[in-house]
């Protein structure tokens, strides 16, 4: 399981994510809240911890900015003990659940494990733009009686767009997103598998377009 944990106090991070890595979670520790929207965009977590008091952003408005996106990734808060309107704020806004600081190691494991439990309870496995569907488990592109499995990358690309429908994306964001801060390709990948794409919603009869924004970037568009 990779999670993502967002913690200004360096301490507290090194300790927090060494006893997560001892049982055997994926960590990724970032310390102000500008970079916890920024990997939690960018890559794929089962799980996010955010601190609500980080320097650039607080892990409020970063939980507002992701669930405002459509993020699903279920998000347990760390409040101050005595912060009662941070924790009602922040389930208001999509938290799955709060642990008060400070707190137990055990504790903090036993919420991470319900929370991921929830995750998979939860989280839906099929995504709708007018007559297409996208199964999150099989990669099933379908229109209809017709269907396709994707590859990897174009189901990547594909789940970004339904997640963010009505939205544009630009090519950049297109491309840190599916392939990662990490990769050597250029903005002209995101351009061949759209591409590919197109072909496929083509193929299977659908109504639904890949619609360039001049200068903005890209999006699905239903039939009207």
């Amino acid at each position: 399981m990779k999670l993502l944990y967002a913690e200004d106090e360096r301490a507290m991070s090194e300790a927090v994510t060494d006893v997560l890595t001892y049982h055997k979670y994926s960590v990724d520790p970032v310390y102000d809240g500008r970079d916890a929207l920024d990997y939690a965009r960018a890559e794929e977590y089962d799980g996010i911890i955010l601190d609500v008091m980080m320097p650039k952003m607080s892990g409020l408005e970063v939980l507002r900015q992701l669930r405002s996106e459509g993020c699903r990734t279920p998000v347990l808060l760390l409040t101050a003990k005595a912060e009662v309107e941070d924790r009602i704020e922040g389930l208001d806004l999509g938290a799955d659940d709060y642990l008060p600081k400070p707190f137990a190691m055990g504790e903090l494991l036993a919420r991470v494990r319900a929370m991921l439990r929830r995750r998979e309870e939860f989280t839906p496995t099929v995504l709708r733009c007018g007559d297409l569907t996208l199964n999150q488990q099989t990669a099933e592109l379908r229109c209809g009686e017709e269907a396709v499995i994707l590859p990897k990358l174009e189901y990547k690309l594909m789940e970004l767009l339904m997640l963010n429908r009505g939205r544009c994306l630009s090519t950049e964001d297109m491309l840190v997103k599916v392939w990662g801060y990490e990769t050597e390709a250029d903005v002209g990948v995101v351009w061949v598998y759209l591409s590919y794409l197109r072909k496929r919603m083509a193929a299977l009869g659908s109504g639904v377009e890949i619609k360039a924004r001049r200068g903005i970037g890209y999006m699905l568009e239903e039939p009207k």
